[in-house]
């Protein structure tokens, strides 16, 4: 019999994978309620109809299980906005799986909304940084809706109770799910992240078999390829002359990169909740985009915005690795970043060679680079060099009343 507290209807974020299906399975048996199944397709490279069929068998209704494509909306919504801040976690990390919950738990409170549903639920552990996100967007869209996180609440402690669990609620168990996975992956169109398992001591290398989606740079080709990338305030709208979409630009740039050994990174990183974790990331196409947009900037922005942009990048990426994305802090800072974007137009070519992805020309038609003014040849006039001594004179000024009094105390 349900307690007394339990919820009627809940979403869950189902992938069709083990966890999640033991957590459909004991959704229903924990609280006896009607559960609804959401699969986002975000560009992760797998088939997602077998969710379906898992969904199926586990006693879902047809009209009870979503599978969304969200592949453009990821891109043009999520991951552009993201980028036209140069985001990056702690100097190294472009924010894949990050950027991705919060489209995930938005989508989670539409369906939520249209099924009438009155919580919903996710397979994101204890330990990590997914919950948070997962959780702190459901707060800011409906903080009417109950949260529920399995991890958080049932008994089940190791892979061997789960796998116990699935074999007693008949629970298919793909075979290789009975011995212990070599590490995790999550994936979607921005990136590939590997944790867990043969990463979990940083002082040892990542072993070769755990990248998924690039070449190994040392046996990538030895013939540079170049790409140009056009943008239209701040997005990128083109591939060599070829305009496309959102998603069928990166995952272009995700084809190109790959090939080339780009984007890959090995950190250890600190979680919001405390603690720090290692893994493997691989973003080849934002790899690119991220280099093509500084490049952009660098002919477009003014030295004060771009320097702006510069100190208030890591806040901005801070706040989109705690789970933030719809906290107005954020949308504060969007507002500024978006407003500097108007200008940054123009096309960037990008030679790609052996892991490495950089500028190598940059050309707009509203740029502010003036060759008049910099040039080491006659400038006509355009730049009077004396007028730099009084320049310095002034910004001198307040070194020399220091050096004066330093000089007069003795």
């Amino acid at each position: 019999m349900a307690a007394p507290d339990a919820p009627r209807k809940v979403v869950l974020a189902y992938s069709g994978g083990l966890d999640t299906s033991i957590i459909l399975k004991w959704l229903q048996t924990e609280y006896g309620c009607e559960v609804v199944t959401f699969t986002a397709d975000l560009g992760q490279g797998e088939e997602l109809e077998p969710a379906r069929a898992k969904a199926l068998t586990l006693g879902i209704r047809p009209g009870n299980i979503y599978i969304d494509d969200l592949r453009e909306e990821f891109v043009r919504d999520f991951v552009f906005p993201m980028f036209r801040a140069n985001a990056l976690y702690e100097g190294a990390y472009l924010l894949g799986t990050s950027i991705a919950r919060p489209l995930i738990a938005k989508r989670l409170v539409e369906i939520a909304h249209a099924t009438g549903a009155d919580a919903v639920a996710h397979g994101a552990t204890g330990k990590g940084n997914d919950q948070v996100r997962f959780e702190l967007t459901v707060a800011a869209l409906d903080p009417a809706l109950r949260v529920i996180a399995p991890w958080r609440e049932w008994t089940l402690r190791s892979r061997t109770e789960l796998l116990a669990f699935a074999e007693a609620h008949q629970i298919p168990i793909a075979r290789d799910k009975r011995g212990a996975a070599p590490f995790s992956v999550d994936a979607n169109l921005l990136h590939t992240s590997s944790e867990g398992k043969v990463l979990e001591d940083p002082g040892e290398e990542v072993p070769d078999y755990v990248a998924q989606r690039t070449t190994d740079p040392e046996k990538a080709p030895d013939t540079p390829e170049f790409v140009e990338i056009t943008f239209e305030k701040g997005d990128p709208v083109a591939v060599n002359g070829e305009a496309l979409s959102p998603a069928a630009l990166l995952a272009r740039l995700n084809d190109l990169g790959a090939r080339h050994g780009i984007g890959r990174i090995d950190l250890v990183e600190n979680r919001f909740v405390g603690m720090k974790s290692r893994g493997l990331y691989e973003t080849p196409g934002g790899t690119i985009l991220h280099e093509a947009h500084r490049g952009i900037e660098q002919i477009t922005l003014d030295r004060g915005a771009a320097h702006l942009k510069d100190e208030l990048m890591p806040k901005y990426a801070e706040l989109v690795y705690n789970g933030f994305w719809y906290a107005p802090e954020r949308e504060m800072l969007q507002a500024a970043i978006d407003c500097s974007q108007q200008h940054v137009a123009g096309t960037v070519r990008v030679k790609l060679y052996k892991g490495l992805a950089r500028t190598v020309s940059r050309r707009s038609d509203r740029s502010l680079y003036s060759m008049a003014h910099v040039t080491f040849e006659e400038d006509a006039g355009a730049y009077d060099q004396k007028d730099a001594a009084g320049f310095i004179r002034l910004n001198a000024l307040r070194l020399k009343l220091i050096a004066a009094r330093r000089a007069r105390l003795g």
